[in-house]
């Protein structure tokens, strides 16, 4: 690390009472921020272009998922649909295929049903207000006002986990179950208003610095808990079971209870949430993915 790394990593000393609330440490905050980013921002191919389609699917593949997974698969996602069009019309077993990879597959299905209601409900255009986001499926309000800085640079007030972690290092340095009711006063008090698409950018890149350069300080967040083990799991078995019928295209629940060596109960459990979520259908006593 420089040492001028260091210096940003270290700059929560009590002489910046950057807690204090009282606002005049704002700009030597804001400063700080963009001096990182501009030495070390990330360049990520959603970030070099303001298209409001790439943008909110790179938000939803961003959801639980590392950044270097989507920057290696978000190209192929464009490349198949490149746009709300594309994707709207796109047969679910195609999406499917192009999603392997990228896990919780509920977001594949989302993410359709986002592209069919821009062109059912909005001619094409996706909305730019943060509370209409928020209705679409798989979007909730964080995900809403990230959509609506990254697309159309406005200045909304949101959190997420590289956010959170910049604001508990350098405002709560000793704290513990530091609530976000407690950090969205900072992340308004301290926006750049005028570019808060960059704002935001800079804070995730040095929140995502942070959590490898100290100890993290999301555990010190009231929100936090580990992630569930994948193996075992049911969100594996599930992607195992629409795996299997990308390739078989149907089988029957016996032949599941068979190719994945799971408890039956278990395997029917799994079958009836993915049929009531849309994912698959049954036609006699064969399973195979929803036709759309």
């Amino acid at each position: 690390m420089k040492h001028s790394d260091k210096r940003i990593f270290d700059y929560n000393g009590p002489e910046y009472s950057w807690n204090s609330g009282s606002g005049h440490d704002t700009p030597e905050f804001q400063q700080m921020v963009m001096s990182y980013y501009e030495q070390h921002g990330r360049d990520l191919e959603w970030r070099n272009t303001t298209d409001p389609y790439h943008i909110l699917v790179s938000e939803i593949m961003l959801q639980q998922t590392q950044v270097e997974r989507v920057t290696r698969k978000f190209p192929e996602v464009i490349r198949s649909f490149p746009d709300f069009a594309a994707l709207a019309a796109a047969p679910l077993a195609d999406i499917l295929a192009v999603w392997q990879g990228m896990g919780y597959n509920r977001r594949a299905i989302a993410l359709q049903k986002c592209a069919i209601r821009v062109m059912t409900d909005y001619q094409g255009s996706l909305p730019d207000d943060v509370d209409t986001l928020a209705t679409f499926p798989g979007i909730g309000r964080a995900t809403a006002a990230s959509i609506a800085a990254f697309a159309f640079n406005i200045p909304v007030v949101f959190i997420e986990t590289n956010i959170r972690r910049v604001f508990i290092h350098f405002f709560f340095p000793h704290s513990e179950k530091v609530c976000d009711a407690e950090i969205l006063p900072l992340v308004e008090r301290t926006l750049y208003r005028e570019n808060p698409r960059v704002w935001y950018w800079a804070l995730m890149d040095l929140g995502s610095s942070l959590k490898n350069t100290v100890s993290n300080p999301n555990r010190r967040s009231a929100h936090y808990s580990r992630q569930s083990s994948f193996e075992g799991s049911d969100r594996k078995i599930r992607g195992n079971i629409l795996t299997i019928l990308l390739e078989e295209h149907f089988m029957e629940e016996k032949e599941f209870v068979v190719r994945l060596a799971e408890d039956p109960y278990l395997i029917k459990r799994i079958l009836d949430t993915l049929e009531s979520e849309g994912f698959i259908q049954c036609k006699g006593n064969r399973y195979q993915l929803n036709d759309n």
